[in-house]
């Protein structure tokens, strides 16, 4: 019986959610769907195209999300599926800022982020849209990955992230009392320990209240 492309789709996440990206190998996947390797380049040329087909299973999910009418609830929305998406598929993380993905379902997400900032009051013309979509991109990208990051070494490490880093601490006290770093020590000393989804989107309004500001004439 003939392979479906959504069916080695849903297999490869599967194993990737399960082992990671480096866990995931077309021998591997050709094993779990039950046909040689050779038979499985029939259906999907190489690795590069296997990973495009699996981010734009992760895409559909983030383009299913409600829409609204305004482009600010909108752009919220967008961001909170794509944080959502990347914490249940950790390996998606890792492929967000690398080359373009220019599947259906993240060509529809990028058109939908893209056309709400073209809304945003300080975006007159393309180069603040640019501007606006590589700043809530860079946002959104790097808050992602450091929140994956730390879940990633909270596991390793057998322990929560305050845990982990009061395991630090014989060190940096003896660095912070050199003096030598002030503000840092009062970031670690004074610090709450945060909320991840409420820093997200306390950092992702500030973003968007910067693309929302008009520039002085």
């Amino acid at each position: 019986m003939p392979l479906r492309r959504a069916t080695i789709a849903a297999t490869a996440i599967r194993l990737a959610d399960a082992h990671g990206l480096d866990g995931l190998s077309v021998r591997k996947l050709a094993k779990e769907l039950g046909v040689g390797p050779m038979r499985f380049y029939d259906y999907v040329r190489n690795r590069s195209e296997l990973l495009d087909l699996m981010v734009d299973v992760v895409y559909a999910r983030i383009a299913e999300a409600d829409r609204h009418s305004g482009w600010r609830d909108t752009v919220l929305t967008i961001a909170r599926a794509t944080r959502a998406a990347a914490l249940d598929h950790e390996w998606f993380a890792d492929l967000l800022g690398g080359r373009p993905h220019l599947g259906p379902h993240a060509l529809a997400v990028g058109e939908a982020t893209a056309a709400a900032l073209s809304q945003a009051p300080a975006v007159r013309g393309i180069d603040d849209l640019q501007r606006a979509v590589g700043a809530l991109n860079a946002f959104i990208i790097g808050a992602i990955r450091r929140e994956v990051t730390e879940r990633r070494t909270a596991r390793s490490t057998g322990t929560d992230e305050a845990a982990w880093q009061a395991s630090l601490g014989p060190y940096l006290t003896r660095m912070l009392e050199t003096g030598n770093y002030p503000t840092v020590a009062r970031l670690v000393i004074d610090g709450a320990h945060l909320n991840a989804e409420e820093t997200f989107d306390h950092n992702l309004t500030t973003v968007l209240d910067g693309i929302t500001r008009r520039r002085l004439p």
